[in-house]
């Protein structure tokens, strides 16, 4: 996990967190680093809503058609999936987090120093309300730290712990919402040989077959038991989104392609070809914490250009 720097150089402490309010006047906070890279958290859903690099050219997708108003969760970004994963379970598709309004965490619970020397950071923190345990009767706290580094990489680190008398199970991911050039530009690169579930075929178990992943259709499969490191592959904008991840085993890949974009009112109906999401997860083994226990997933993004070799990132 060493490619987010920790060059002292520029002083998150500092440098004091830049506040604004959406349309629908939801709490939104803006991370920069000393290179003009940035990134914007909502308070609603904890979601990151934009990373853009140097140059200010944004790096994650949202969609034109996205709905900006709670209890809806806007379409891009990187929305939190938590308690379940899509629609496996008897709550809402991709759980409640996503739709909460979460608050600064003044005083968390310190991390490892290389999670924030040289970044600039927020800390988030989510607790379930009277409604959230009438549907998931479950007490936890959800700690979330979204931080920026001095080299543009963009860094989650969830900590959920189970405050209830009795152990409760979950699962998870990272909605990662990845703007790209064209679809049929993009390969993945990391997932070789893997165990899939196809949830386009009632969740078959497959393997994946080629050597890289590419799009020709409709594809929403979760990849088990995947490497910490991913590689999106972008020919058509010449860069590589590198995913690293710790405590998050699976990896889901998804597009909608054209018939289902045109079924779904918060999204365009070519809009598809601008997209793909890659999430970290924990989706294939729920996770079940015990009373007083901890989980913590990472995810790390970084772009860089596609001329770098793949071997760099240990990807094989």
């Amino acid at each position: 996990m060493g490619h987010c720097s920790n060059a002292a150089v520029w002083d998150c402490k500092a440098a004091a967190h830049e506040f604004s309010k959406d349309w629908n006047g939801n709490l939104q906070v803006l991370l920069r680093n000393p290179h003009g890279a940035s990134a914007t958290v909502s308070l609603h859903g904890g979601q990151v809503m934009s990373w853009r690099n140097e140059h200010g050219e944004e790096l994650l997708f949202t969609s034109s058609k996205a709905i900006f108003k709670p209890p809806k969760a806007m379409r891009g970004g990187i929305p939190i999936c938590f308690p379940q994963f899509g629609n496996c379970g008897y709550l809402e598709q991709h759980g409640f987090a996503r739709n909460k309004v979460w608050s600064i965490d003044e005083n968390p619970p310190p991390l490892p120093s290389n999670d924030s020397n040289g970044k600039s950071v927020i800390d988030l923190i989510l607790k379930p309300s009277p409604e959230d345990l009438k549907c998931w009767p479950h007490s936890f706290e959800y700690r979330l730290r979204v931080a920026l580094g001095n080299d543009g990489c963009l860094s989650l680190t969830s900590r959920i712990r189970n405050v209830n008398g009795k152990p409760f199970t979950f699962s998870f991911a990272y909605h990662t919402y990845m703007a790209v050039s064209d679809i049929s530009e993009v390969r993945v690169e990391g997932l070789e040989t893997l165990d899939f579930l196809d949830n386009l075929c009632e969740r078959r178990h497959c393997t994946e077959q080629g050597d890289a992943l590419t799009f020709e259709s409709e594809v929403d499969r979760v990849y088990l038991n995947c490497p910490n490191a991913i590689a999106v592959i972008d020919h058509g904008k010449k860069r590589t989104f590198v995913i690293r991840k710790e405590g998050l085993p699976d990896v889901v890949v998804w597009n909608p392609w054209g018939k289902k974009s045109k079924a779904m009112l918060d999204f365009g109906d070519e809009e598809y070809k601008q997209m793909l999401c890659v999430d970290g997860a924990a989706v294939g083994n729920p996770i079940t914490l015990k009373p007083g226990e901890e989980w913590t997933g990472r995810l790390e993004l970084l772009v860089v250009p596609s001329s770098f070799c793949s071997d760099r990132f240990d990807l094989h």
